[in-house]
Order: structure tokens, then sequence, then C-alpha cells
């Protein structure tokens, strides 16, 4: 099975606080709302270059769903890619954030890597104990400086590691 890297986007790729030289803004209009966001090009790069290392596919585990390949993928070099569909919820069950249960239906058996800044402990207990998964991780981002190198160096060393890399 090939392994999955599942990308958010606002607080990973789009960071809350002040961007780095290296990040470019843009206006992205949804709807009626306009969104200003700070992306890196070279986070494409990097990301591209984890799948390929690794075999992995990328798809997009974000509340942007669709328009992330709209707006995010073009700026960021990468091609059109899968979307994690989002059940709407009002509430958790077990304290996981309310992506979750979209992740783990979407991943199903797949090993996956999950880049997020809102994962925490009650979402890694929610995906072991309540939906059975154990080959996973949950990569959090701090989403005042967004994805970083070590980030991405952490999930090819555990896809690595684990034996789930289909490196070519």
């Amino acid at each position: 099975m090939r392994p999955l890297l599942l990308v958010d986007v606002d607080g990973v790729l789009n960071p809350m606080g002040r961007p780095a030289p290296d990040f470019r803004r843009y206006r992205c209009t949804l709807g009626a709302v306009t969104y200003t966001v700070h992306l890196n090009p070279a986070h494409g790069t990097r990301l591209l270059d984890l799948a390929l290392a690794t075999g992995a596919e990328l798809a997009w585990a974000t509340t942007w769903q669709h328009h992330a390949n709209e707006w995010i993928s073009p700026r960021l070099g990468l091609p059109r890619l899968p979307v994690v569909p989002m059940e709407r919820r009002r509430s958790s069950e077990h304290g996981e954030a309310a992506k979750t249960p979209s992740v783990a239906a979407y991943a199903g058996r797949r090993p996956f890597v999950w880049f997020d800044d809102q994962v925490w402990t009650e979402d890694e207990e929610y995906l072991r104990v309540h939906r059975g998964l154990a080959d996973f991780l949950l990569v959090r981002v701090d989403p005042e400086h967004g994805l970083t190198r070590e980030h991405l160096a952490l999930a090819q060393e555990w896809l690595t590691l684990s034996g789930f890399s289909q490196g070519r």
C-alpha cells in the first residue's frame, strides 16, 4: 500500500505568524470572502521531493477542500492533489479535532503522515483506539512558523524506518 502525505494549509503552508522573507503574499477570493495567505514556493518542491523519495501520495487534508487545488497548488508548483473530503461535525466524540474522522476514513488502512497545526494527543488516541489505525505519524506544525525542513525530515525518516517508503 502506497503511504499518504496529508497536508493542511492554514498554520502549515500558510503560517499565522510573521512570515519569513522567502514567503510571498497572495490574496485569494473564495465566494464573497478574500483571504490573505503567505506561501513559500519552496514548500511545493520539498513536498514533491518527499513524495518522490518515499513513494508516497500527496493529498490535501484541509478545510480549503478543493479550493486548495485552485489557490494553493499553482502557487507552490504542485499538481492537482486528491482532497480528503471533510464531513461536517458539530462536536467531537472523544476530544479529537473535527478533521480527524475524515482523515481516518480517507486513509483507511494505508499508512500516512499528517502535517497539521491542530493535531494533539486526543487525535492520536482517536485514530489508534477508536479507529484501530496503527501506521501513522502526526506531525504537529507550529502555526506561527509553518512547515519546516525538520518536519519533512521527520516524515521521511519515519516512512523509511517503518518500511513504508517505496522510494525510487
